[in-house]
């Protein structure tokens, strides 16, 4: 069982899911975000610690990290939730919005591994989790820049897997295809029949991270059973 957490791109949803089912655990519990504020709530309900993070830079990540360390926080889980969208045709898509996808999808997840297998690689185990999407598996018309976010980070995934599962590192991408229900957010979103329920995709999180190293899964694919594919 993992004994401290780092959930990055942490807001409503999975990542609080995810934030209360580890610290019902008995897990430590950190949460990375742009805007720690909104962190408030899910915070006070599970005791978990807010850190001020941009996941697609370079110098924020590594302070991030560099905290946790001073702190004796280092996980031993970490989580890759944060994530970024665009979409619209291919002539008129803006390159700004373009470049903060890659930068948020894919160049943010690379960092935060890199970082978290440092101190992993040292202590001789540990977990990495990335969330991604349908997305990764297919590019959907007008939706390229996520469809090029994903498959980088799924990319990515492979190879850290192969590199790091035979140092004792358990890497595993979650290919999650549907909506994840958030009735705040209206429709399509609001549908608990046609929605993947987030504290459901969280057990599923927390069975992969607590694999027996005998039969671990790199990859897990999550959909509604009404979702087709």
């Amino acid at each position: 069982m993992p004994k401290r957490a780092l959930i990055i791109g942490a807001g409503p949803g999975l990542s609080s899911s995810l934030a209360r089912l580890f610290a019902s655990k008995g897990m430590k519990v950190c949460l990375g975000a742009r805007n720690v504020e909104k962190l408030a709530d899910i915070c006070a309900e599970t005791k978990a610690k807010a850190l001020k993070c941009d996941a697609s830079d370079p110098k924020s990540v590594e302070a991030m990290f560099n905290q946790l360390d001073q702190q004796g926080m280092l996980p031993d889980l970490v989580v890759y939730n944060a994530g970024a969208y665009t979409r619209g045709p291919i002539t008129e898509l803006d390159t700004e919005d373009v470049y903060n996808v890659l930068m948020t999808n894919a160049f943010g997840a690379m960092l935060v591994a890199r970082c978290a297998a440092r101190y992993m690689l040292e202590k001789g185990e540990g977990a990495l989790l990335f969330t991604g999407a349908s997305a990764g598996i297919k590019g959907y018309a007008q939706s390229a820049p996520f469809a090029m976010g994903k498959f980088a980070l799924r990319g990515l995934c492979q190879s850290l897997a192969r590199e790091l599962s035979p140092q004792n590192i358990h890497v595993a991408h979650f290919v999650i295809d549907g909506c994840i229900f958030q009735p705040e957010r209206g429709a399509p979103f609001d549908d608990p029949e046609t929605t993947l329920n987030p504290d459901e995709i969280a057990k599923t999180y927390l069975a992969i991270a607590e694999q027996d190293r005998s039969a671990w899964t790199w990859e897990v694919e999550l959909r509604p059973s009404v979702e087709t594919f």
